[in-house]
């Protein structure tokens, strides 16, 4: 029964692949919702996950996903207060929404196939 669910878990991984990054990221734009731009998203990212992001791997991230059909993105109104550059702002997908359903259904599978005994740690 546990080799199977494993074998069920790594051909449903196959579908809408999905690293802890990008998954983090993905969380992020659903929560920021309409406000849900570069640095709006990583401030939100360093915030809520705890850990230092570089622009860099936040673009990179945003462009794969968009790439994957994860998200999508629309450019902003002009800002002055950004010399006329616009946000770009990005929204999951119906696509996106898979991916995270797909990543928080393996994991609460994986999490209920653990013995509770493997989780029962005694300290001296």
């Amino acid at each position: 029964m546990y080799i199977i669910a494993i074998l069920q878990i790594r051909d449903y991984m196959k579908t809408y692949p999905l690293g802890e990054f990008e998954e983090i990221v993905l969380l992020t734009v659903g929560v920021l919702f309409d406000e849900a731009y570069g640095v709006a998203i990583k401030d939100a990212v360093e915030e809520r996950a705890h850990r230092k992001v570089s622009v860099g791997a936040l673009q990179s991230a945003l462009k794969r996903m968009e790439k994957k059909g994860y998200l999508e993105s629309r450019i902003g109104e002009a800002n002055a207060q950004r010399g006329g550059k616009p946000k770009r702002y990005y929204t999951i997908t119906a696509f996106g929404k898979l991916a995270l359903q797909q990543s928080r259904d393996i994991r609460t599978e994986l999490w209920e196939a653990i013995p509770k005994i493997a989780l029962e740690f005694k300290f001296s």
